[in-house]
């Protein structure tokens, strides 16, 4: 080893120690950690010594109170003179001379009653006594809450199935309720069974409170009986004759079930002085169709006052509302399926909730529920009976079941369909769904039955069509003569004296510039309707046709991941062949129509707003039902063909020489024409009386 390498491994050595000398813990420092060290020192100690537990005791006062509750609320066992009770962990049992024996069950196995009132607990790992003891008084309490009803807190869980070929229901003995409700005939987007009832989301339950008890049905396991291949009872036998349960009764080849709540002496259990139930209604609404943002507008919470009006809350934003009137029907109403509870009677008052999701719930639209309050009697063997309905909204099958309930009382069950303001909804139930039902009655083939109706309306509109037709070509007649007015009287000075000769034209011809409009105006109610028909027709839902796989959602041909900015939520992220198509066709009619009218090319930036309004028709239907855009492309096609039509087959000489053979007639102005003209005069004559003011005034 050299000299320099000594010297550069001294002076190594001298910066270390400089370093530690520098960075040296003071005596607070040694001192804290001097604690931590004794800190973990003791826990790891502790954690190599049994544990130590201390068990509460049972007192004397406790032992009396669980025999006498034993022997108050106990079954009695007359073999042996003394009485049994069980409820949720623990049960229990009392002797003829008033020993209480029994177990009660923990997650480590159970400890008999004995080691627990004599606190004896050799041989029993300490953790399971002080659970056995929790879990005692845990059971007395519930003992305590529900009564007779405790011995019901446990129990195993099993369904019984009650089905015909529409419906398919699993009763649940957890809560003696329908738990899973299946629609035999319908898919959903992602091809599994509609389902309107989910155990795992959904539910309902009874609600009785007296002044000390406080009483869930949905807390107790029922005993299941079935009583026919329809019927099934849900029961809970409280002793000393006492019976609360539920029966269901499915009924044969349709979608409604009956359900009775029955009962036997329960005026042993639950005091006559209490005069009301809750009914507790959940749901976590399910996606069932592939468009998530229609399918969601048209999902919301419905009911019916007893007076016959129809409420519902927000379907695009979250709402609640409380209703202090009596409420006839509740329902929980997606855009084709309905969930509905009708109650015999009324729900006295009602608190009602939804709640719209959004990020992560991509297979949930909302949650609903419904709090609400029934009369009850714990003396009537048949408090409260409900009909709850699980099925398509479709309004025939709707509007026979309301008769079916109720006859002679209107269910309003076919406002659940949103059929439009009452014109469009008479239009869509006088007309439109007779004829779509007779149609479908034998025609499988739901794009062919669109098109017949396209064409019996068409039909219906024909008058109209053509005299809207023969108007135009009258006006296209008389442009010359309008045209020698105009030059005649130019400016703005004689805008009065070229209206009033424009209109005695008009009058001497026999054409009326307005009766172009009432066809369009007639026509117009209906275009509404079928808009708010065609997106409500379960008929359509998975209906096939030509490129379509289901006229009730659109006929996606392209489709992508980005979102259009300003039109995304309207447009969607996809193109529809039959919405591109009745684009097209809707500009030829914008076309052709200009064409027919008299004058159009005078009005340059009228022709280009005529242009435009297809293009956002596009942006509009794109994301709507196929069936729609359809009907839509089909009706303004055959107006097309039917202009054309009308060209080859009216003369616009003829109608030249039929007006001129009006203008020798004489003519007697009234109605419209008369009212017109009157209004100019006195317009013509304030126009005279302002100027000459003006000229006085000028004159001062």
């Amino acid at each position: 080893m050299d000299k320099n390498t000594i010297w550069g491994m001294l002076l190594m050595g001298a910066v270390i120690f400089g370093f530690m000398w520098l960075n040296k813990p003071s005596e607070e420092e040694i001192a804290r950690q001097r604690e931590l060290a004794q800190a973990e020192a003791q826990a790891d100690s502790a954690r190599t010594q049994p544990e130590l537990l201390t068990v509460d005791t049972i007192t004397a006062s406790e032992k009396a109170a669980i025999a006498n509750t034993i022997r108050a609320l106990g079954e009695p066992d007359s073999a042996t003179g003394g009485f049994t009770l069980t409820a949720k962990d623990a049960t229990l049992a009392l002797s003829e001379n008033g020993q209480i024996t029994g177990s009660v069950m923990t997650t480590r196995g159970s400890v008999d009653m004995a080691d627990i009132l004599s606190s004896n607990f050799n041989g029993i790992n300490l953790q399971t006594a002080k659970a056995a003891v929790s879990n005692l008084r845990e059971s007395l309490q519930a003992i305590a809450k529900y009564h007779g009803f405790a011995k019901y807190l446990s129990g195993r869980e099993e369904t019984v199935t009650l089905e015909n070929k529409l419906l398919k229901l699993e009763l649940s003995t957890k809560g003696g309720v329908i738990s899973r409700a299946t629609l035999k005939d319908y898919k959903s987007f992602d091809s599994t069974a509609v389902e309107l009832m989910d155990p795992t989301t959904d539910g309902y339950s009874f609600t009785l409170t007296t002044s000390n008890q406080h009483i869930e049905t949905r807390d107790f396991y029922f005993n299941a009986t079935q009583e026919s291949d329809t019927t099934v009872l849900m029961s809970l036998d409280l002793g000393d004759g006492a019976m609360w349960g539920i029966r269901y009764i499915l009924l044969p080849g349709g979608y409604t079930v009956g359900m009775q709540i029955v009962q036997q002496n329960m005026q042993k259990v639950i005091p006559t002085s209490v005069a009301s139930f809750d009914f507790n209604w959940h749901q976590k609404m399910a996606r069932n169709e592939a468009g998530r943002m229609f399918e969601e507008r048209n999902s919301a919470l419905y009911y019916m006052f007893a007076n016959g009006d129809i409420e519902h809350l927000s379907e695009t934003k979250s709402a609640s509302k409380d209703v202090s009137e009596r409420v006839k029907w509740i329902a929980f109403k997606n855009q084709f399926f309905s969930a509905i509870m009708i109650p015999n009677t009324y729900f006295t008052n009602a608190s009602l909730n939804s709640e719209v999701l959004e990020g992560n719930e991509n297979n949930y639209l909302k949650n609903l529920s419904a709090q609400a309050s029934m009369e009850y009697s714990s003396a009537s063997p048949t408090p409260a009976q409900f009909t709850i309905f699980f099925g398509p909204n479709s309004y025939p099958l709707l509007s026979d079941l309301q008769d079916e309930i109720e006859p002679g009382h209107n269910l309003h069950l076919t406002n659940l369909i949103p059929l439009g303001w009452s014109l469009f909804r008479w239009i869509n139930t006088l007309i439109i769904i007779p004829v779509f039902t007779f149609l479908g009655g034998f025609i499988s083939n739901y794009g062919i039955i669109i098109l017949l109706l396209t064409i019996f309306i068409k039909i219906i509109l024909f008058p109209f069509t053509y005299k809207s037709y023969m108007s135009q070509a009258k006006t296209r007649v008389l442009q010359p003569e309008i045209k020698e007015i105009n030059e005649k009287y130019p400016g703005n000075e004689n805008a009065m004296k070229r209206q009033q000769e424009t209109m005695a034209l008009y009058t001497r011809a026999g054409a009326n510039p307005m009766s172009g409009c009432l066809p369009t105006l007639l026509q117009f109610p209906i275009l509404i309707a079928m808009y708010n028909f065609f997106p409500s027709a379960i008929e359509l839902r998975g209906e096939p046709f030509l490129w379509a796989k289901d006229l009730s959602a659109p006929d996606v041909i392209i489709s992508w991941n980005a979102n259009i900015p300003l039109i995304s939520n309207t447009f969607g992220n996809h193109i529809s062949l039959f919405c591109l198509l009745m684009t097209v066709v809707n500009i030829i009619y914008t076309k052709v129509t200009m064409q027919s009218q008299a004058g159009s090319s005078a009005m340059p930036g009228m022709k280009w707003m005529m242009y435009l309004m297809p293009v956002m028709f596009l942006v509009f239907f794109n994301n709507y039902a196929s069936g729609l855009s359809y009907y839509y492309f089909l009706s303004l096609l055959i107006t097309i063909i039917q202009t054309y039509i009308f060209r080859k087959v009216v003369s616009e000489e003829k109608v030249r020489a039929t007006m001129r053979e009006n203008a020798k007639k004489p003519k007697k102005k009234g109605g419209f024409m008369a009212r017109l003209e009157e209004a100019q005069r006195r317009q013509q004559a304030l126009l005279r009386e302002q100027e000459k003011r003006k000229k006085g005034n000028g004159r001062r």
